[in-house]
């Protein structure tokens, strides 16, 4: 992590937290203990726990007073909010489309959909590429810098797409489909690139609810659940 002073900084500690969240290493429902996050990541408590109050203000961790701190379960809710909020800017940065597209962004779009289809790439590296793609389709319409706002808006969306990636044996059918909207993209075909895009932003659901039918303990039901802190997480 970067160093600020010697120390590091609050910024990275909340990002870090937040990323091991993302990627479910702090899986959904995970006690958190403020002292063994700051051994692990070498700070004391005070960042640990100043970013676990920025988590909880963007739902990903909730805090129960004389209980305890937990990773937050995946809200379909949320998710559903984020995908929205996705669905829209995405659909519409389509329509912003020039005639001519930046050829430089065309390479570097058609480089990422190879490397998505190498037989070795893990997760976590589909994951990013896939972020990356999505975000270079929005710089091809001149919208590039709006993916931050959408990227920061999608946590719970995030995690339900990669217990997606989880569950399925490969993934080269997201691969496909990536392949599918730029080749409609780049053949003009913006009729066929949008509603591509919308199946494949929209499988997420199917996704949460083939997981949630054998792993429902992943996922938020009554806002009012409290959780019991004991040597294993138990939510009742």
């Amino acid at each position: 992590m970067a160093q600020t002073n010697g120390r590091t900084s609050r910024r990275d500690i909340y990002l870090k937290l937040r990323q091991l969240v993302l990627t479910l290493e702090l899986p959904p429902g995970a006690a958190l203990s403020e002292n063994e996050l700051a051994a692990s990541l070498g700070v004391s408590r005070t960042p640990v726990r100043e970013s676990l109050i920025l988590l909880a203000q963007e739902g990903l961790v909730q805090v129960f007073p004389k209980i305890g701190s937990f990773v937050s379960r995946v809200d379909p809710a949320q998710v559903a909010d984020a995908q929205f909020l996705r669905e829209a800017v995405e659909l519409a940065s389509l329509d912003d489309l020039p005639e001519r597209l930046d050829p430089a962004v065309v390479d570097e779009l058609r480089g990422n959909l190879n490397r998505q289809r190498r037989a070795e790439l893990d997760l976590e590296e589909f994951f990013d590429l896939d972020e990356a793609f999505h975000q270079g389709l929005m710089r091809l319409s001149g919208h590039g810098n709006v993916w931050t706002t959408v990227a920061a808006a999608k946590g719970h969306l995030d995690r339900a797409r990669r217990l997606g990636l989880h569950e399925n044996v490969s993934p080269a059918v997201f691969a496909a489909q990536h392949h599918e909207i730029f080749e409609a993209i780049v053949g003009g075909n913006v009729p066929l690139a949008r509603t591509a895009m919308r199946t494949h932003l929209r499988a997420v659901f199917s996704d949460i609810e083939r997981i949630r039918a054998h792993s429902p303990e992943l996922f938020a039901t009554d806002a009012s659940t409290v959780p019991v802190r004991r040597n294993v997480v138990v939510w009742e």
